[in-house]
């Protein structure tokens, strides 16, 4: 079974209608998990927790689509 790895976290951005965040050391890493959907309700729960703060926004990254299954040695292995 082919594992699709999704990584959640968020932060106060600087400016709302952009995505660089304000503190990089201040951001909040909910979790790695092992597929879209409970990667999607994780971050749901934090969207709506922070509602009230405009500048706050969370993200879903497809971890999975960093690596390159086919090859023999993906970018990032290079590295190790």
């Amino acid at each position: 079974m082919v594992q699709r790895l999704h990584l959640v976290f968020g932060g106060e951005l600087i400016d709302p209608s952009r995505t660089a965040f304000k503190d990089v050391d201040d951001i909040h890493i909910v979790g790695m998990f092992p597929d879209y959907a409970s990667a999607y309700d994780a971050w749901k729960a934090e969207a709506q927790r922070t509602v009230d703060n405009a500048h706050m926004r969370y993200f879903i990254a497809h971890i999975h689509r960093l690596r390159d299954e086919e090859a023999e040695a993906s970018s990032t292995e290079e590295f190790g």
